[in-house]
């Protein structure tokens, strides 16, 4: 997708402003996260809203759709001063946001969803055949092959935005909030969902996207404002910026260097051997090598099997056939506790669903993997504090308060507390899957270098990543899956984008190839 192609539809001819946000302060008990935050959405354009986590733009996306009030300033509508009491007048007045945490009942069908609290009567009762029909029409739109009757806790993730994209368009948004749509969706899907968002924009629609994407932004957006720290910094024509010049703006620095310099040792030992391990209906024969201070990156498309294939090495699904060795020796792996024994740890990609426990502070999360390290009968809260000292200043984790819940950190803050947890077990070899889904430049940077930073200290790291700028400036060699195989192994000049593509569709590779220098 073209930069020239995304910006050819620019806002309507008076360039007429729909909702504005004026002088915006927000405080959270003494904790004040927007500083006189002031923004304008104009009919029919793109408006990016970027900065690192904890910047303040879900606080001020929520405030501007209803969701908070703000503790001074004021909204405008339609150049009338407007207050949203919660998000339901806020969506009567056409402002619709789709959250970053999706915000669907699960046990509830796609269709029940989409017309929650709108359902479509005929007289007294439901009118199930017309909410059928419409959610189809809207899941045609977004080319997505779901049965509105499906319900929601058997859809994968993308499925699941997917649907939570068909009903902001089922509601007829004048001004429509995306707060990282494409965190969990597939380049396919993407590429759908930017037509939509076009479409949209034709016909006069404001939609206000954020994202830490910066290509999407370049490929979307007709202007971004930056927020850094609650503060306005600047409001931009997207056309006019770089990538750099956007991350510059967002950390208020320049980023020198993004990725760790890379000095695997090729003829290290062996860390972990994995041989012919296969799970029913998702993983085949799968068969590879960890060498010592590597980072092993591990490609391939939603469905290819990487996740499955972990979850079977560290004892969260049962094989049906293969063998693991640590250090030469045979190993059996049947839960997370075997897996912590033959030290090997496991950074899920789940970090709100299974990783953190997000109504507790950050103590407990820290230490719950190690528990045993700080007291057999009874917990000494001390040596739990003075470790939770030592991962903040560590792993540069930000927090006013760190009795607060983690639930309510900013998503890189939850990342690097959920890599210390891991961590804290002291494991030598590392699963990271997804390490930045949702995190902004600044932080996946500092994340980065605490990659190589355990590499550098002799452990080994299997990176699971859906993003092709990490996997090629982290990963010293890398494996790519498709149809739960894996169908090469590329090292040297052929790890590289369009070699990943052909193994991960199958164009070429078989169990076991590889691409060497």
């Amino acid at each position: 997708m073209s930069d020239t192609a995304a910006h050819a539809v620019k806002p309507d001819a008076e360039g007429r402003v729909r909702l504005s946000g004026r002088k915006i302060c927000k405080s959270f008990g003494l904790a004040q996260v927007l500083f006189d935050v002031s923004i304008d959405l104009h009919a029919g354009e793109v408006h990016a809203l970027l900065g690192e986590n904890g910047a303040g733009k879900s606080t001020l996306v929520k405030i501007l759709s209803g969701y908070h009030q703000p503790s001074s300033g004021e909204l405008i509508l339609d150049q009338k001063p407007v207050t949203f009491d919660d998000s339901e007048v806020g969506e009567a007045h056409g402002v619709i946001l789709i959250h970053q945490e999706l915000n669907l009942a699960e046990q509830l069908t796609v269709e029940e969803n989409i017309f929650l609290g709108r359902e479509i009567k005929r007289g007294w009762f439901l009118d199930k055949a017309a909410m059928r029909a419409e959610a189809k029409k809207l899941l045609d739109q977004l080319q997505c092959d779901i049965d509105p009757r499906t319900r929601i806790r058997d859809l994968a993730v993308s499925d699941r935005q997917m649907v939570e994209i068909a009903k902001a368009l089922s509601k007829k948004a004048d001004i429509l909030i995306l707060d990282e749509p494409t965190a969990v969706l597939t380049g396919r899907e993407v590429d759908i969902l930017f037509d939509q968002i076009k479409r949209l924009r034709a016909q006069g629609v404001g939609i206000l996207y954020i994202s830490h994407k910066l290509d999407e932004i370049k490929a979307i957006a007709d202007r971004v404002t930056v927020l850094r720290d609650g503060q306005h910094i600047a409001t931009e024509t997207v056309a006019e910026l770089e990538k750099d010049d956007m991350a510059r703006l967002m950390v208020g620095r320049d980023i020198q260097q993004m990725f760790p310099d890379r000095h695997a040792d090729d003829g290290a030992e062996i860390a972990l051997s994995v041989r012919d391990v296969s799970v029913d209906g998702l993983v085949r024969d799968a068969s590879f090598d960890l060498r010592r201070g590597e980072v092993l990156g591990f490609a391939g498309i939603v469905g290819a099997g990487r996740t499955a294939l972990m979850e079977a090495i560290i004892g969260l699904r049962e094989r049906s056939s293969g063998q693991i060795e640590r250090n030469g020796e045979p190993v059996k792996i049947t839960s997370l506790q075997d897996a912590k024994k033959c030290g090997i740890a496991y950074l899920t990609k789940d970090r709100k669903g299974s990783g953190l426990l997000l109504n507790m502070d950050m103590r407990p999360n820290l230490t719950l993997l190690a528990l045993e390290k700080f007291g057999r009968v009874f917990l000494n809260r001390k040596a739990e504090e003075d470790a939770l000292e030592t991962a903040i200043e560590a792993f540069d984790i930000r927090a006013a308060d760190r009795k607060s819940k983690v639930g309510d950190f900013s998503g890189g803050n939850q990342q690097k507390l959920l890599l210390a947890k891991v961590m804290e077990t002291d494991p030598d070899i590392v699963i990271i899957d997804e390490p930045t889904r949702g995190i902004d430049i600044g932080t996946k940077s500092q994340i980065y270098h605490f990659i190589g930073d355990l590499t550098d200290r002799g452990k080994s790291v299997i990176l699971l990543s859906s993003e092709m700028p990490e996997m090629l400036g982290l990963s010293d060699r890398i494996a790519v899956m498709a149809g739960g195989r894996i169908t090469g192994i590329l090292v040297g000049d052929g790890r590289n984008e369009h070699e990943i593509m052909r193994h991960a569709t199958g164009i070429s590779g078989k169990q076991g190839a590889s691409v060497h220098e």
